[in-house]
């Protein structure tokens, strides 16, 4: 019998790296909800799409702005396992800054598989991803559906060809497109499921016409999760998860999100609450934050989940509780 090569001290530590990654996935019971995604996990190598990553660091340090460059050919090898190690944190990793401002990242593994397990994929769905980000989201994607089943797009054409290297690397070639992803890729039409990797302010209008019947929707939505059903043409409802999602903004045929402000004349104790502020990110510039702290409290100060958002032939819109009810507001 022919004897196997040794396994690399590198391999090893990344497979160990890993495989601790999953059991800490999997007791976030970020699997719960589609089990299958664990073998994903397992099988894809995140250190192959983050050959380099910013962490904080002082002004003036190595990289850009406050951000210093740990990367996997540091000719330090204790720097270099500390990259490794970094990789399979369970944290999301900053892999683009442009002039001292984040403009990429690897999101958080634990929140990737929340959002993979909630998208409800099934064998033979076609799935738009929309921000390629590392690659490593659509490498898992592939992964669980094959490579022509998947397509991921980026403003961005430099995010998009270390993307097409990564994939690669890993030994996947899924549709790698470089274009604004508010405007979707019409061309790999109609998808059975749209997952956004970047925080949005409003749904684009151009996504539910490349969407199949009974398609599904998810999107990062003013620091929330919004989950939407495509109910007919042109239109899809549903509501918000209850994971809390912070995410780089969508550049391209949107605005930038707005930011709740003059927090100064709300009670100090409030100014720091989570659901609070995803009320105000929600409602930012169409309510007062004097008027959605008023509401915030009289209403039992509710959960993502009762919130959601409706996209017809008007403008989108967020809702509490019901989207005919009293609390409806247009989306930016």
């Amino acid at each position: 019998m022919a004897a196997h090569a040794p396994e690399s001290a590198t391999e090893d530590l990344a497979r160990r790296a890993r495989a601790a990654l999953v059991r800490e996935i999997d007791r976030s019971g970020a699997f719960a909800a589609d089990p299958a995604w664990r073998e994903a996990f397992e099988a894809v190598p995140r250190h192959l799409f983050v050959p380099y990553y910013y962490v904080g660091g002082a002004a003036g340090a190595a990289g850009a702005g406050g951000f210093e460059r740990v990367w996997s050919e540091d000719p330090d090898p204790r720097a270099r396992d500390d990259w490794l190690r970094g990789a399979y944190e369970d944290a999301p990793l900053a892999t683009r800054v442009r002039d001292g401002e984040l403009v990429s990242s690897s999101s958080q593994p634990s929140l990737m598989a929340r959002m993979l397990a909630e998208l409800d994929v099934r064998d033979g769905h076609h799935v738009l991803e929309i921000g390629a980000g590392t690659g490593y989201n659509a490498a898992l994607l592939a992964h669980r559906l094959g490579d022509s089943r998947v397509t991921t797009i980026d403003l961005d054409a430099e995010i998009t060809e270390a993307a097409r290297r990564h994939l690669a690397r890993a030994g996947h070639r899924p549709h790698v497109v470089t274009g604004d992803g508010a405007r979707g890729v019409p061309e790999r039409a109609p998808f059975d499921r749209i997952v956004a990797t970047c925080a949005l302010t409003t749904i684009p209008p151009a996504w539910l016409p490349q969407c199949a019947p009974g398609a599904r929707v998810l999107a990062p939505l003013a620091t929330g999760l919004i989950a939407l059903r495509v109910r007919g043409p042109g239109y899809a409802e549903g509501t918000f998860l209850h994971t809390p999602a912070y995410f780089v903004p969508l550049r391209g045929g949107t605005s930038p999100a707005p930011r709740p402000d003059r927090l100064g004349g709300l009670p100090a104790r409030a100014q720091g609450e989570d659901l609070l502020r995803f009320l105000l990110t929600l409602t930012a510039g169409r309510l007062d934050p004097r008027d959605a702290y008023a509401l915030w409290e009289r209403e039992g100060r509710p959960e993502r989940e009762r919130y959601g958002v409706t996209v017809d032939d008007g403008p989108a819109r967020a809702w509490l509780d019901d989207p005919r009810g009293p609390y409806v507001w247009p989306l930016a």
